[in-house]
């Protein structure tokens, strides 16, 4: 059976490996197993969330709210925006997806940096688009304004904090470039972890609100899969002046967010203070990777997020490191399909974190 041409050229995208898969594989105790790969929350959602959803369980045989209304409002009061200027979609991916979509072409041109979220490419191939990276592993806008001079770009992806390395892009730097780039060129912001980024550097935080006041051609991307704690919920948004949501929401299907996860999105914005304490906490336990990169010699990537990356010696391969760790039901991301020989651990409890520093310390 032949199928669409552009699909040969598509890498399928490899999820960390969840918790299930490694009981069958390695015959390990599924309580004994760690997931530090994805980048969840590990202190999961707020209480009050589980109490919400459990309210509306009977609902389950209803279509939910189609105009999301609860949780728009929810988030129009968080970011001082109008709910017209708001897209909700299955997962901040899901939300890239229709921006691609709705503004990417077969032989247009995709920009993006070296090192970022596979979603970018695989979605911009679909349509037949032309994939761009910069040569440095950092967002360097000296970089990016070069090669959009030189390719004139449809859109441009701006990963800030970046997956999977973690580095941030100072939101002023980030501002110049995009006052550079023609309006016709969507510029799409990708905050995922942008709670993280605020809470340890102001420098780094871009407020969604100031950002669309100011250009017409940018759409900034949330999720609730991180910081609050929702990743199997899947709920993302994007936030953009109304021409772009209108564009996006021709191609949105209808009922693209479950009952249940409208309502625990809608309740995790009401419980700020646990997602504070979580990310007080992930910073503090942060600490404990850098000093244990130094005392290995180790490089360690500045990280804004809720997870970091080690960046692993030459004769220490990420691959054989991350493997080793799995057989001893330790998940860790290996990057080495992304060029690099690193692996990006996400930020655990403490005593999580007290295990993968058992196993790592006798692997580098």
């Amino acid at each position: 059976m032949k199928f669409n041409q552009a699909l040969e050229s598509i890498k399928i995208y490899e999820a960390g490996k969840p918790i299930e898969l490694v009981v069958r594989e390695y015959g390990i105790d599924k309580d004994s197993i760690v997931k530090l790969a994805s980048n969840e929350n590990p202190f999961g959602c707020s209480p009050k969330v589980k109490e919400a959803v459990r309210a509306i369980i009977d609902n389950m045989s209803l279509y939910p709210d189609d105009s999301m209304v609860k949780l728009k409002s929810a988030l129009s009061n968080k970011y001082g925006i109008k709910s017209n200027e708001l897209i909700i979609g299955a997962g901040s991916d899901q939300v890239i997806e229709f921006a691609i979509h709705a503004k990417a072409h077969h032989g247009g041109k995709v920009l993006m940096n070296s090192v970022t979220f596979a979603m970018y490419e695989i979605y911009a191939k679909q349509v037949g688009a032309e994939i761009i990276r910069t040569a440095s592993r950092e967002h360097k806008m000296e970089e990016f304004y070069a090669l959009y001079q030189e390719h004139k770009p449809t859109i441009v992806f701006l990963c800030t904090p970046n997956n999977p390395t973690g580095d941030g892009l100072l939101a002023q730097e980030m501002v110049d470039f995009i006052a550079k780039v023609d309006s016709d060129t969507l510029v799409i912001v990708d905050g995922a972890y942008m709670e993280y980024a605020r809470f340890k550097n102001p420098d780094y935080a871009i407020e969604p609100k100031e950002l669309i006041e100011k250009f017409d051609n940018v759409l900034f991307l949330g999720t609730f899969s991180k910081a609050y704690g929702l990743g199997g919920m899947r709920v993302g948004y994007g936030i953009a002046q109304s021409s772009i949501i209108e564009a996006l929401y021709k191609v949105r299907p209808p009922f693209n967010i479950t009952t249940l996860s409208l309502e625990a999105a809608s309740v995790a914005l009401e419980d700020e203070t646990f997602v504070q304490e979580c990310i007080a906490d992930n910073f503090m336990q942060m600490d404990r990777y850098k000093g244990f990169a130094h005392a290995k010699g180790i490089d360690v990537i500045e990280s804004y997020t809720n997870f970091v990356t080690l960046l692993l010696p030459e004769e220490k391969k990420s691959s054989k490191i991350a493997q080793e760790l799995l057989k001893k039901g330790m998940i860790v991301r290996d990057l080495s399909s992304y060029g690099l020989n690193a692996i990006r651990v996400t930020i655990g409890t403490s005593v999580q974190n007290d295990r993968f520093f058992e196993l790592i310390d006798t692997l580098v």
